[in-house]
Protein backbone atom coordinates (compact mmCIF):
# COMPACT_ATOMS: atom_id res chain seq x y z
CA UNK A 1 0.00 0.00 0.00
CA UNK A 2 0.81 3.98 -0.64
CA UNK A 3 0.80 6.17 2.17
CA UNK A 4 1.73 9.45 3.24
CA UNK A 5 3.56 8.37 6.71
CA UNK A 6 3.19 9.82 9.42
CA UNK A 7 6.64 11.97 10.35
CA UNK A 8 7.32 11.68 14.08
CA UNK A 9 10.50 12.14 13.74
CA UNK A 10 10.19 14.97 11.66
CA UNK A 11 9.37 16.78 14.50
CA UNK A 12 13.08 17.06 15.33
CA UNK A 13 14.24 18.16 11.92
CA UNK A 14 13.12 21.99 11.74
CA UNK A 15 15.28 22.29 14.97
CA UNK A 16 18.05 20.27 13.28
CA UNK A 17 17.96 22.56 10.34
CA UNK A 18 17.46 25.77 12.34
CA UNK A 19 19.91 28.39 11.51
CA UNK A 20 21.61 30.84 13.02
CA UNK A 21 23.47 33.93 11.84
CA UNK A 22 25.80 36.53 13.39
CA UNK A 23 25.86 40.76 13.03
CA UNK A 24 28.92 41.06 13.77
CA UNK A 25 31.55 43.17 11.85
CA UNK A 26 34.78 42.15 13.10
CA UNK A 27 35.80 39.15 11.49
CA UNK A 28 38.63 38.62 9.62
CA UNK A 29 38.23 34.94 7.71
CA UNK A 30 40.19 33.13 5.21
CA UNK A 31 38.15 30.81 3.58
CA UNK A 32 40.16 27.51 2.05
CA UNK A 33 39.01 27.32 -1.79
CA UNK A 34 38.46 23.32 -2.79
CA UNK A 35 38.97 22.51 -6.21
CA UNK A 36 39.16 19.67 -8.27
CA UNK A 37 39.19 19.25 -11.83
CA UNK A 38 39.53 23.11 -12.68
CA UNK A 39 36.23 23.74 -10.88
CA UNK A 40 35.06 25.05 -7.70
CA UNK A 41 33.64 22.36 -5.02
CA UNK A 42 30.53 23.04 -3.91
CA UNK A 43 30.75 22.44 -0.08
CA UNK A 44 33.33 25.62 -0.52
CA UNK A 45 30.61 27.32 -2.23
CA UNK A 46 28.69 26.38 0.86
CA UNK A 47 31.28 27.01 3.63
CA UNK A 48 31.67 31.08 2.02
CA UNK A 49 28.19 31.31 2.70
CA UNK A 50 28.56 30.19 6.70
CA UNK A 51 32.13 32.80 6.52
CA UNK A 52 30.08 35.81 5.18
CA UNK A 53 27.55 35.40 8.04
CA UNK A 54 30.19 36.56 10.58
CA UNK A 55 30.44 39.62 8.97
CA UNK A 56 34.06 41.48 7.77
CA UNK A 57 36.05 40.20 5.09
CA UNK A 58 36.42 37.28 3.65
CA UNK A 59 39.79 36.24 2.06
CA UNK A 60 39.79 32.88 -0.37
CA UNK A 61 42.77 31.07 -0.19
CA UNK A 62 43.50 29.15 -3.57
CA UNK A 63 46.37 26.61 -3.46
CA UNK A 64 47.91 24.56 -6.18
CA UNK A 65 45.23 25.74 -9.02
CA UNK A 66 45.76 27.84 -11.78
CA UNK A 67 44.39 31.07 -12.36
CA UNK A 68 41.13 30.52 -13.93
CA UNK A 69 40.20 29.39 -10.66
CA UNK A 70 41.32 32.38 -8.62
CA UNK A 71 39.45 34.67 -11.06
CA UNK A 72 36.22 32.26 -10.54
CA UNK A 73 35.94 32.42 -6.85
CA UNK A 74 36.67 36.22 -7.17
CA UNK A 75 33.04 36.74 -8.77
CA UNK A 76 31.95 34.83 -5.87
CA UNK A 77 29.09 37.42 -3.46
CA UNK A 78 30.96 38.00 -0.04
CA UNK A 79 34.70 37.16 -1.44
CA UNK A 80 36.88 41.05 -0.73
CA UNK A 81 40.29 39.34 -1.52
CA UNK A 82 41.69 36.44 -3.40
CA UNK A 83 45.21 35.01 -2.48
CA UNK A 84 47.23 32.31 -4.20
CA UNK A 85 49.81 29.85 -3.79
CA UNK A 86 50.43 28.32 -6.93
CA UNK A 87 52.89 26.05 -6.69
CA UNK A 88 51.95 22.14 -7.48
CA UNK A 89 53.20 20.85 -4.43
CA UNK A 90 49.42 21.73 -2.70
CA UNK A 91 47.80 20.60 -6.18
CA UNK A 92 46.86 17.50 -4.13
CA UNK A 93 45.93 18.66 -0.77
CA UNK A 94 49.22 16.46 1.14
CA UNK A 95 48.31 17.96 4.66
CA UNK A 96 51.98 18.36 5.42
CA UNK A 97 52.33 20.97 2.84
CA UNK A 98 48.98 22.98 2.90
CA UNK A 99 48.80 22.75 6.50
CA UNK A 100 51.66 24.90 7.16
CA UNK A 101 50.79 27.31 4.29
CA UNK A 102 47.56 27.70 6.41
CA UNK A 103 49.24 28.45 9.65
CA UNK A 104 51.55 31.33 8.06
CA UNK A 105 48.77 32.65 6.03
CA UNK A 106 47.02 32.96 9.01
CA UNK A 107 49.54 34.60 11.18
CA UNK A 108 50.89 36.91 8.53
CA UNK A 109 47.36 38.09 7.52
CA UNK A 110 46.00 38.13 11.51
CA UNK A 111 42.84 35.98 10.34
CA UNK A 112 40.32 35.72 13.27
CA UNK A 113 38.86 32.75 11.23
CA UNK A 114 39.59 29.73 9.41
CA UNK A 115 37.06 28.08 7.39
CA UNK A 116 36.60 25.09 4.95
CA UNK A 117 34.09 22.50 4.03
CA UNK A 118 33.75 19.43 6.26
CA UNK A 119 35.39 17.27 3.40
CA UNK A 120 37.83 14.68 3.24
CA UNK A 121 40.06 17.36 2.57
CA UNK A 122 39.02 19.79 5.44
CA UNK A 123 38.69 17.02 8.20
CA UNK A 124 42.43 16.21 7.14
CA UNK A 125 44.11 19.83 6.96
CA UNK A 126 42.42 22.20 9.29
CA UNK A 127 43.22 20.07 12.48
CA UNK A 128 46.64 20.23 11.66
CA UNK A 129 46.17 23.76 11.15
CA UNK A 130 44.70 24.17 14.79
CA UNK A 131 47.36 22.37 16.09
CA UNK A 132 50.12 24.67 14.45
CA UNK A 133 48.53 27.34 16.19
CA UNK A 134 48.08 25.81 19.10
CA UNK A 135 44.06 26.34 18.92
CA UNK A 136 41.35 23.95 19.00
CA UNK A 137 39.10 23.28 15.81
CA UNK A 138 35.45 23.67 15.66
CA UNK A 139 33.77 20.74 13.22
CA UNK A 140 31.18 19.97 10.99
CA UNK A 141 29.14 23.45 12.00
CA UNK A 142 25.32 23.44 10.91
CA UNK A 143 24.96 27.39 12.06
CA UNK A 144 26.75 30.67 13.23
CA UNK A 145 25.29 32.69 15.90
CA UNK A 146 28.34 34.97 16.42
CA UNK A 147 31.68 35.26 15.78
CA UNK A 148 32.95 33.13 18.62
CA UNK A 149 29.61 30.92 19.25
CA UNK A 150 28.59 27.68 16.93
CA UNK A 151 25.91 25.22 16.40
CA UNK A 152 26.70 21.47 15.71
CA UNK A 153 25.27 18.22 15.83
CA UNK A 154 26.68 15.82 18.34
CA UNK A 155 25.39 12.06 18.70
CA UNK A 156 24.88 11.64 15.06
CA UNK A 157 22.29 14.18 15.26
CA UNK A 158 20.17 13.45 17.80
CA UNK A 159 21.60 16.49 20.21
CA UNK A 160 22.27 20.35 18.64
CA UNK A 161 25.54 21.60 20.72
CA UNK A 162 26.17 25.18 20.95
CA UNK A 163 29.88 25.63 21.30
CA UNK A 164 31.94 28.97 22.33
CA UNK A 165 35.31 29.36 21.64
CA UNK A 166 37.82 31.49 23.46
CA UNK A 167 40.59 31.00 20.82
CA UNK A 168 42.13 34.25 19.32
CA UNK A 169 41.72 32.41 16.19
CA UNK A 170 38.21 29.79 15.11
CA UNK A 171 39.53 26.98 13.00
CA UNK A 172 36.16 25.95 11.62
CA UNK A 173 34.65 23.32 8.96
CA UNK A 174 31.03 23.43 7.34
CA UNK A 175 28.48 20.76 6.81
CA UNK A 176 27.64 21.93 3.60
CA UNK A 177 24.08 20.54 3.51
CA UNK A 178 23.36 23.21 6.20
CA UNK A 179 24.23 26.22 3.95
CA UNK A 180 23.16 27.39 0.64
CA UNK A 181 25.56 27.27 -1.78
CA UNK A 182 27.04 31.14 -2.53
CA UNK A 183 26.14 32.83 -5.77
CA UNK A 184 28.30 34.08 -8.69
CA UNK A 185 28.01 38.47 -8.90
CA UNK A 186 29.46 40.92 -10.07
CA UNK A 187 32.06 40.98 -7.61
CA UNK A 188 35.50 41.63 -8.95
CA UNK A 189 37.68 40.94 -5.49
CA UNK A 190 41.60 41.85 -6.30
CA UNK A 191 43.95 38.72 -6.67
CA UNK A 192 47.43 38.65 -4.99
CA UNK A 193 50.44 36.12 -4.18
CA UNK A 194 50.02 34.17 -0.95
CA UNK A 195 53.54 34.16 0.83
CA UNK A 196 56.24 31.77 0.17
CA UNK A 197 56.33 29.26 2.54
CA UNK A 198 58.55 26.11 2.74
CA UNK A 199 57.74 22.73 2.01
CA UNK A 200 58.29 19.64 4.67
CA UNK A 201 59.27 17.30 1.74
CA UNK A 202 58.17 14.54 4.30
CA UNK A 203 55.30 12.86 1.73
CA UNK A 204 55.46 12.74 -2.19
CA UNK A 205 52.74 12.64 -3.98
CA UNK A 206 52.77 9.12 -6.46
CA UNK A 207 49.70 8.84 -8.06
CA UNK A 208 46.11 7.99 -7.67
CA UNK A 209 43.27 5.59 -9.17
CA UNK A 210 39.83 6.93 -9.39
CA UNK A 211 36.68 4.68 -10.11
CA UNK A 212 34.74 6.86 -13.25
CA UNK A 213 31.36 6.70 -13.45
CA UNK A 214 28.54 8.18 -15.67
CA UNK A 215 26.24 8.55 -12.64
CA UNK A 216 25.96 11.91 -10.55
CA UNK A 217 28.51 12.10 -7.84
CA UNK A 218 26.72 10.83 -4.61
CA UNK A 219 27.70 14.01 -2.76
CA UNK A 220 25.85 16.53 -4.56
CA UNK A 221 23.73 14.29 -6.91
CA UNK A 222 19.95 16.16 -6.47
CA UNK A 223 18.70 12.34 -6.49
CA UNK A 224 19.90 9.53 -4.63
CA UNK A 225 18.49 5.87 -4.12
CA UNK A 226 20.21 4.00 -1.56
CA UNK A 227 19.79 0.19 -0.79
CA UNK A 228 20.27 -1.42 2.51
CA UNK A 229 20.53 -5.13 3.95
CA UNK A 230 17.46 -6.01 2.43
CA UNK A 231 19.10 -5.83 -1.26
CA UNK A 232 20.24 -9.06 0.27
CA UNK A 233 23.41 -9.08 -2.22
CA UNK A 234 25.26 -7.11 -4.75
CA UNK A 235 24.40 -8.36 -7.72
CA UNK A 236 20.77 -7.62 -6.74
CA UNK A 237 22.18 -3.55 -6.93
CA UNK A 238 21.34 -3.74 -10.09
CA UNK A 239 17.72 -2.97 -9.89
CA UNK A 240 18.59 0.78 -8.32
CA UNK A 241 21.43 1.13 -11.08
CA UNK A 242 18.41 0.68 -13.45
CA UNK A 243 16.43 2.63 -11.51
CA UNK A 244 18.88 5.58 -11.22
CA UNK A 245 20.22 5.44 -14.72
CA UNK A 246 16.30 6.53 -15.23
CA UNK A 247 15.80 8.73 -13.21
CA UNK A 248 19.31 10.72 -13.30
CA UNK A 249 20.15 9.20 -9.81
CA UNK A 250 23.25 8.60 -8.05
CA UNK A 251 23.54 5.31 -6.40
CA UNK A 252 24.22 4.99 -1.95
CA UNK A 253 24.20 2.61 0.05
CA UNK A 254 23.84 1.87 3.83
CA UNK A 255 26.85 0.70 6.42
CA UNK A 256 24.91 -2.88 7.04
CA UNK A 257 25.05 -3.16 3.11
CA UNK A 258 28.87 -1.68 2.92
CA UNK A 259 29.65 -3.71 5.73
CA UNK A 260 28.11 -7.27 4.30
CA UNK A 261 30.37 -6.37 0.92
CA UNK A 262 27.54 -6.18 -1.29
CA UNK A 263 28.84 -2.30 -2.53
CA UNK A 264 31.94 -0.56 -1.96
CA UNK A 265 32.07 2.04 1.23
CA UNK A 266 32.56 4.71 -1.19
CA UNK A 267 28.79 4.44 -1.55
CA UNK A 268 27.89 4.57 2.23
CA UNK A 269 25.40 7.59 3.22
CA UNK A 270 25.58 7.88 6.97
CA UNK A 271 27.72 9.31 10.08
CA UNK A 272 30.65 7.60 8.94
CA UNK A 273 29.74 7.68 5.13
CA UNK A 274 28.44 10.78 2.89
CA UNK A 275 26.18 13.60 4.45
CA UNK A 276 23.58 14.12 1.20
CA UNK A 277 21.11 16.33 1.21
CA UNK A 278 19.48 16.02 -2.19
CA UNK A 279 15.94 16.75 -3.29
CA UNK A 280 15.14 13.37 -3.73
CA UNK A 281 16.50 10.03 -1.34
CA UNK A 282 14.65 7.02 -1.85
CA UNK A 283 15.37 4.18 0.72
CA UNK A 284 15.07 0.73 -0.71
CA UNK A 285 15.34 -1.77 1.87
CA UNK A 286 17.17 0.18 4.54
CA UNK A 287 15.50 -0.03 8.13
CA UNK A 288 16.57 3.34 9.37
CA UNK A 289 19.49 2.72 11.66
CA UNK A 290 20.45 6.26 13.67
CA UNK A 291 23.71 5.67 11.95
CA UNK A 292 21.96 6.28 8.51
CA UNK A 293 19.61 8.28 8.75
CA UNK A 294 22.37 11.07 10.23
CA UNK A 295 23.69 11.13 7.03
CA UNK A 296 20.53 11.36 4.95
CA UNK A 297 17.71 13.54 7.06
CA UNK A 298 18.28 16.25 5.99
CA UNK A 299 17.07 15.43 2.39
CA UNK A 300 13.95 17.75 0.84
CA UNK A 301 11.82 14.49 0.16
CA UNK A 302 12.13 11.29 1.25
CA UNK A 303 10.95 8.05 0.06
CA UNK A 304 10.95 4.77 1.88
CA UNK A 305 10.28 1.54 0.38
CA UNK A 306 10.75 -1.55 2.84
CA UNK A 307 8.03 -4.44 3.64
CA UNK A 308 8.33 -3.87 7.34
CA UNK A 309 5.59 -1.28 7.76
CA UNK A 310 7.16 -0.98 11.13
CA UNK A 311 11.03 -0.19 10.32
CA UNK A 312 12.02 3.35 11.76
CA UNK A 313 12.51 4.35 8.01
CA UNK A 314 9.00 5.20 7.47
CA UNK A 315 9.26 8.14 10.64
CA UNK A 316 11.37 10.13 8.48
CA UNK A 317 9.85 9.40 5.32
CA UNK A 318 7.75 11.89 3.46
CA UNK A 319 5.88 9.16 1.37
CA UNK A 320 6.26 5.55 2.55
CA UNK A 321 5.34 1.89 0.04
CA UNK A 322 4.89 -1.27 2.13
CA UNK A 323 5.89 -3.61 -0.02
CA UNK A 324 8.58 -6.29 -1.14
CA UNK A 325 11.34 -4.21 -3.43
CA UNK A 326 11.71 -7.08 -5.63
CA UNK A 327 8.42 -6.46 -6.99
CA UNK A 328 8.37 -3.01 -6.29
CA UNK A 329 11.53 -1.29 -7.61
CA UNK A 330 10.88 -3.10 -10.73
CA UNK A 331 7.40 -2.09 -11.70
CA UNK A 332 8.54 2.19 -10.59
CA UNK A 333 11.32 1.18 -13.23
CA UNK A 334 9.27 0.45 -16.05
CA UNK A 335 6.93 2.96 -15.15
CA UNK A 336 9.56 5.75 -15.27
Amino acid sequence: MLANTARTFVKARPLFAQRFYATGAGANTLLIVEHKDGAITGATLNALTAASKLGGSVTALVAGGDDAIAQSIAKYTGVSKVLTASDAAYSKNLPEDLAPLLAEVTKANSFTHVFAGHTAVGKNVLPRVAALLDVAAVSDITGVESEDTFVRPIYAGNAIATVKSNDNVKIVTVRGTAFEAAQESGNNAAVEAAPEVAKSGVTEWIGEEIQKSDRPDLGTANRVISGGRGMKNGENFKLLYDMADKMGAAVGASRAAVDAGFVDNSLQVGQTGKIVAPELYVAVGISGAIQHLAGMKDSKTIVAINKDADAPIFQVADYGLVEDLFKAVPEITEKL
